[in-house]
């Protein structure tokens, strides 16, 4: 379990990571809340991601994982597919919207994980049409804040769910998950993709709540405890759902930080958290999708 963080700097680190702030800025103020360069230096590796840890190795030999494209709106879109090598011969598709930095290689591990829950697993790149995911995180976010339209990110995930659809191993069922930004897309995919079975949203923003009625996708909404500037429309939308008689679960892990699900996010990072909620999750996709 990561050392504790004071909640000031996970405040700054939240707003390095959505401004987003100069690595320069970020690491001023660092500085000054840590009181010393030293402590901030010794801060730093609590914050940043740490891909080198993968729950499920790229090599898994239960799974065979491929790179695939298809059109959409803003260009050409890629993603990596994940399918199980046994099980049923046909089964439900689970569609992973990535962070504001791009297909990362913790989302890829998040897409096998889906994979040995089951199902066969697409996470999009967003950024494809833009050259791709970057390996540095702070170009992917700059790319991200300069290239990706947030309003409009749904309509180039939408086409990935009659990919999916179409395969032959499926059972023609297919889900969406994503986490932060990409949480917000899928509340967005939701109200505009009537093909959408279910929707898994780890903190994401809410959608608009006159959009809601629209919504025929059964969602499951994790939220973090320690997270006011999502969870300011939490109550909106879970009582948006409610008056439209949404079938839904709504879940807030107290103490939890935003990103909590991230088991390469460092301090943010809440095991407990976590695993209780992709528990239920793979609960409610085996439900929702067969």
């Amino acid at each position: 379990m990561p050392a504790p963080v004071d909640d000031r700097i996970l405040r700054l680190f939240d707003e390095y990571t959505h401004a987003p702030l100069p690595r320069r800025v970020f690491l001023e103020r660092l500085t000054a809340l840590a009181g010393s360069a030293a402590a901030a230096a010794a801060i730093l590796p609590l914050l940043d991601s740490n891909y080198a840890h993968a729950a499920v190795p790229a090599d898994d030999p239960r799974l065979a994982a491929s790179r695939v494209t298809y059109p959409a709106p803003s260009g050409t879109m890629s993603g990596y597919l994940v399918v199980p090598k046994a099980g049923p011969g046909k089964r439900g598709g689970v569609v992973i919207v990535h962070e504001n930095r791009g297909l990362t290689p913790h989302i890829e591990d998040v897409a096998r994980r889906v994979a040995l829950a089951g199902f066969n697993a697409l996470a999009v790149d967003l950024l494809a049409p833009h050259g791709g995911t970057p390996a540095d995180e702070d170009k992917g976010r700059e790319l991200f804040a300069a290239k990706v339209d947030r309003a409009k990110a749904w309509q180039d995930v939408a086409p990935a769910i009659a990919l999916l659809a179409a395969r032959p191993d499926s059972n023609g069922k297919v889900a969406a998950m994503g986490f932060c930004f990409g949480g917000g897309v899928i509340n967005d995919l939701a109200v505009g993709a009537p093909n959408l079975a279910a929707g898994v949203v780890f903190y994401g923003r809410a959608p608009n709540v006159a959009d809601v009625p629209r919504i025929k996708a059964a969602m499951l909404l994790h939220y973090a405890g320690n997270d006011p500037g999502i969870n300011a429309g939490m109550a909106g939308y879970e009582a948006a759902l409610k008056a439209a008689g949404a079938r839904y679960e709504q879940h807030v892990y107290d103490g939890a930080q935003h990103a909590f699900h991230n088991d390469t996010a460092g301090a943010r990072y809440d095991k407990a958290a976590a695993e209780l909620a992709w528990s239920r999750t793979v609960a409610f996709l085996k439900r929702e999708l067969g």
